[in-house]
């Protein structure tokens, strides 16, 4: 059985590494860094894995991989990083939770290959049908690579690869990276958890998944979480989905502010425990 990873990035030499040292279990292609060439690529050459491979990349092109994540996982396809220490180390700060596979250098190219074969191989076992990518419909959820580099996520509690998970799932929206991988370290043995860095990649993420409660920052800096929660409360596919707002704001005026778009809840930054998953379980519990 061949993998089939799909290349891009500005680390040429990376990638012609690839190339010239080909593994029999690899099957590559490359694409360009343009969303709609990747997405073309995706749909006709079904890769199980894409490549981001990273060389002094900006802010900017981690955001973009940020939005690219979501509509991979839709076509069921995993999401790995290559690059040195420091661009893997920007890279997680920027784009939380996007990495499934994280590969520091220095590696040799029969290294990087032998781990993304070991990870394609845990996921996809030799024999097990391989999912058709351009198929459509929902996405596995998929491996977090939050401890040593390129290791995989196999937190307890982890859904496996293509059961249908029975719990709740919780999206968390804030601006600050720390917030997201605390509330996931806290969530994730009890519930599937999503996030998001702003409103407009949890408002692209609700389009397609399903969430059953949403952990909303008040304060974010180019879209406020009131904002959001009105988009939220005036789509029909969302309307019904339950809010608590998460806020280091005080004011009781403020306060009052929120509360009038009636969500089931606000917490107080920073985060206590206990009171956050009493607060979950009620609003959960109805």
């Amino acid at each position: 059985m061949k993998y089939r990873i799909l290349l891009t990035g500005k680390a040429s030499s990376v990638i012609d590494d690839f190339f010239r040292r080909s593994n029999d279990d690899l099957e590559i292609m490359t694409t360009s860094l343009w969303h709609e060439d990747i997405l073309k690529h995706v749909k006709y050459f079904q890769p199980q894995l894409f490549v981001y491979c990273m060389y002094n990349e900006s802010r900017e092109e981690f955001n973009k991989m940020v939005s690219l994540k979501y509509q991979l996982d839709r076509s069921r396809v995993f999401f790995c990083v290559i690059g040195s220490q420091t661009d893997c180390t920007e890279f997680e700060r920027a784009a939380v939770n996007v990495s499934d596979l994280i590969l520091v250098k220095p590696l040799t190219i029969e290294a990087i290959q032998e781990r993304i074969i070991n990870f394609l191989q845990m996921h996809f076992p030799v024999g097990a049908p391989v999912p058709n990518t351009a198929a459509g419909g929902e996405a596995p959820p998929a491996s977090l690579a939050d401890g040593p580099s390129y290791a995989v996520d196999l937190s307890p509690g982890f859904p496996g690869m293509f059961q249908e998970s029975k719990r709740p799932h919780i999206l968390v929206v804030d601006d600050d990276p720390r917030m997201l991988k605390m509330l996931k370290e806290e969530l994730h043995f009890a519930y599937d958890v999503g996030t998001a860095i702003n409103g407009k990649i949890a408002m692209k993420f609700l389009e397609n998944k399903h969430t059953d409660l949403i952990l909303l920052d008040y304060e974010m800096p180019a879209e406020k979480g009131p904002e959001v929660l009105e988009k939220i409360r005036a789509n029909e596919k969302t309307k019904d989905v339950p809010v608590i707002f998460l806020t280091g704001v005080t004011e009781k005026e403020k306060i009052q502010k929120a509360l009038v778009l009636q969500p089931q809840g606000y917490l107080l930054k920073p985060i206590n425990r206990e009171r956050l998953m009493e607060t979950i379980t009620k609003v959960l519990e109805g």
